[in-house]
């Protein structure tokens, strides 16, 4: 069984979706669709045809949440990983021609919508895994070999709890 893993704010972020899809947003959805059926001809009835359509859209979310939850593991963070990058650590790093980025490290589950997190199988995570802060680290790209130099490592950040990042 291959093992999920997941932040804690990552973790809590799903649950609350799939709490919300669950409980609230189908139920919804669900007395649209038996409104729209008995209004007669589903054939050509938009409100029925749409919110149908909405309706497998949840529930292919909510089926993917829940096997997601039976595989996934809450990574809660640890004081011990202070000082060096691992699942979950916020990176700044800098490069020889002044550029510099910023990333969290987290499960495959949780990158999409946020442009400053990065999937733990990731080049850029797996290169910077147990690294300490001032040590190099060198990632193979497409155009060749990059050298960057990790400047900065924190764990707790208030930009966890902002949400996403446009």
């Amino acid at each position: 069984m291959i093992r999920k893993l997941l932040t804690a704010e990552g973790y809590k972020k799903l649950k609350d979706e799939l709490e919300y899809l669950h409980r609230k947003l189908r139920p919804e959805i669900t007395e649209i669709v038996s409104w729209a059926a008995s209004l007669g001809d589903r054939s050509e009835n938009a409100d029925y045809q749409y919110n149908k359509r909405k309706l497998r859209e949840i529930d292919r979310r909510i089926r993917h949440l829940t096997k997601l939850f039976e595989v996934a593991e809450c990574i809660e963070y640890n004081p011990a990983q202070e000082g060096k990058v691992y699942f979950g650590a916020w990176c700044e790093l800098e490069n020889d021609d002044g550029e510099s980025m910023r990333f969290r490290i987290v499960g495959d589950e949780e990158v999409y919508g946020r442009k400053d997190y990065i999937s733990l199988r990731s080049p850029m995570a797996k290169a910077c895994l147990g690294k300490t802060q001032d040590e190099d680290i060198s990632v193979r790209t497409p155009s060749g070999d990059r050298h960057w130099y990790i400047v900065k490592i924190e764990y707790n950040c208030a930009s966890d709890l902002e949400g996403s990042a446009e």
